[in-house]
């Protein structure tokens, strides 16, 4: 038994008097390649980390969940038949909104008791929000059996975040924690919502490193961005930026203002680069992925302008290490991570090079996290 699940058995115990019946999880995710192109209709690489939320819990017959967090060290109750938002336990709100979205969808719930906690870094931006909602969807189903497969699971709960929490996220977050498979990361077209394993290759990792700059300035940017991107295809004559090539982009680019130019040269490149990548991938060209990592951070940073002078920062000093093949920031950009693609042999230099000289040229030292691809959210242990 590990020291999580002993440590939330114990937890429960204490709190409920008894033993859970189900332990489930659902993990966090960093992205690989694919930045801003998701609301553009575009493509995403992103893998499952070994990182996650979990729930120890136990069906009670009175349709009320009542759950304790052992991150915020807060207890949170409502009942199934009285969904509202609460602002005393916001976490609270990402369970509630996946029970309205199953219950919006004509599933049978069965309330419960539950211990919850994560590893997640909250605000990093590698998706706790997510995990914290398959985990929850991950319950009801152990717990009333239901028949909804993992698309699902992620459109429902993609719902509960957009609809009842009131976060206009895209669709990634939620596809990858639900439908991860170890070894692979996943390419994901978000007009579509088609999906398909990509396999990552053997003697490379990825060193994923939170910054620990959190990102004040993300909402209000995102929304500018987007807004350009609109006007961008407005202009073109086309549904999004994903139904434009590059060389198209190029020849039409002189007739747009700057900035919009500037922003939706980033989103046509970085389709392009997704797409590169996968076939890099598939051919086992580890050099040429990292090429396009490198090339996606330089876009995010001088024509989409969503990096911060810690994520460059951050991106030199893995870079300049041997055997560091590519870094990019990974996320909305203004703080959060990056990630970096590392021979194996050559982890411990990296990891050493970011913590020692981002402290010593930015005074922050970064939280770093090693990972391979893992599975989606399921059920641990249960009856």
């Amino acid at each position: 038994m590990s020291s999580r699940h002993a440590t939330l058995r114990r937890t429960f115990s204490a709190q409920f008097g008894a033993m859970p019946m189900w332990l489930v999880r659902a993990p966090g995710r960093v992205n690989l390649i694919g930045e801003h192109t998701d609301y553009n209709d575009g493509f995403v690489l992103p893998m499952a980390i070994d990182r996650d939320v979990r729930l120890a819990l136990a069906p009670r017959t009175d349709r009320q969940v009542h759950v304790f967090s052992l991150n915020f060290q807060q207890h949170d109750h409502f009942s199934l038949d009285d969904l509202q938002l609460t602002t005393t336990s916001p976490w609270g709100n990402y369970l509630r909104g996946v029970a309205w979205a199953l219950q919006g969808a004509g599933f049978e719930l069965t309330g419960f008791d539950a211990v919850m906690e994560g590893n997640v870094p909250i605000g990093s931006g590698l998706s706790s929000s997510a995990a914290t909602e398959l985990a929850t969807v991950t319950a009801f189903r152990a717990l009333g059996n239901l028949t909804l497969d993992a698309v699902q699971a992620a459109l429902l709960s993609q719902k509960a975040e957009n609809d009842f929490v009131g976060v206009k996220c895209g669709i990634m977050d939620q596809y990858i924690s639900s439908l991860g498979q170890a070894g692979h990361a996943l390419l994901i077209d978000c007009r579509s919502l088609g999906f398909e394993a990509v396999p990552l290759p053997a003697g490379v990792q990825f060193v994923i490193a939170d910054s620990t700059v959190r990102r004040g300035l993300v909402d209000s940017a995102y929304n500018e961005r987007r807004a350009q991107c609109e006007e961008g295809a407005r202009r073109l004559g086309v549904p999004a930026l994903r139904d434009v090539s590059l060389a198209e982009f190029e020849r039409r680019a002189p007739a747009l203002p700057d900035l919009v130019a500037q922003r939706c040269r980033h989103v046509v490149a970085e389709n392009e680069r997704v797409l590169h990548s996968v076939a890099a991938l598939r051919a086992g060209d580890v050099t040429a992925f990292g090429r396009d990592m490198d090339e996606s951070h330089t876009s995010l940073r001088d024509l989409y302008a969503v990096s911060h002078p810690v994520l460059d920062t951050m991106v030199e000093v893995a870079r300049a290490v041997p055997g560091c093949l590519g870094a990019r920031l990974t996320g909305a950009g203004f703080g959060g991570c990056t990630v970096s693609l590392v021979v194996n042999a050559c982890v411990p230099a990296v990891v050493d090079a970011l913590q020692r000289e981002v402290a010593r040229r930015t005074g922050l030292t970064p939280q770093i996290y090693l990972s391979g691809a893992e599975a989606g959210a399921g059920i641990i242990l249960g009856e």
